[in-house]
């Protein structure tokens, strides 16, 4: 019984891992298309003349986890640093813990109070991340994933969804600056890499 069981276990988690890393493929093929694409593209234009594809870790397995999602409470408007002098207005919505490679972590995710009014965007998440991978493999200011509100206590963090905010690949974009309490002390080697050396 004990033998089936933990097949079974192995079975569930191989088949989630297949489901995950199928969501991962259509991420990156979807940021690919619109790299390519001149309507959508933050690429410069001689810079989207001679694009191919982002340029990803491969998807690992280690970097999808179930994180504890605490909402926050009574927390303030403020605004965020960016990389130009715009500040746009977020609040922190709630903390999420997690295990990674055997160590706790924390990360703050947040609501850009003006994009949530926007059709579609009610229950959009912002995390923003640093690791010792940035200004290394990844952009130096850090990498974005895109979350919705947990309907549970717990939520799914694929890091093989993060990807570069735009401003690494044209200055002339405004892009919230990673804050300080956001910055990991692991390397997360997962997501998009950083497009020039």
């Amino acid at each position: 019984m004990q033998k089936i069981l933990v097949s079974l276990f192995i079975f569930t988690s191989l088949l989630s891992f297949g489901q995950q890393k199928v969501t991962a493929e259509a991420f990156q093929k979807k940021l690919n298309e619109e790299f390519a694409d001149a309507t959508k593209s933050p690429l410069t234009d001689e810079d989207r003349l001679e694009f191919k594809a982002l340029d990803f870790f491969p998807i690992d397995a280690n970097f999808i986890v179930e994180a504890k999602f605490e909402k926050a409470k009574n927390e303030k408007a403020f605004a965020m640093k960016t990389s130009t002098e715009r500040t746009p207005m977020y609040v922190k919505y709630g903390v999420i813990s997690f295990t990674l490679n055997g160590e706790n972590f924390k990360l703050n995710v947040y609501q850009n109070l003006e994009l949530m009014k926007r059709p579609g965007f009610k229950n959009h998440l912002f995390l923003p991340f640093s690791d010792l991978t940035s200004g290394n493999e990844t952009y130096i200011g850090g990498r974005y994933i895109d979350l919705e509100i947990p309907k549970a206590k717990t939520i799914i963090i694929d890091f093989n969804q993060a990807y570069n905010p735009y401003c690494a690949y044209n200055y002339r974009y405004s892009c919230p600056i990673v804050p300080l309490e956001n910055d990991l002390a692991t390397k997360i080697n997962a997501g998009v890499k950083k497009f020039h050396d």
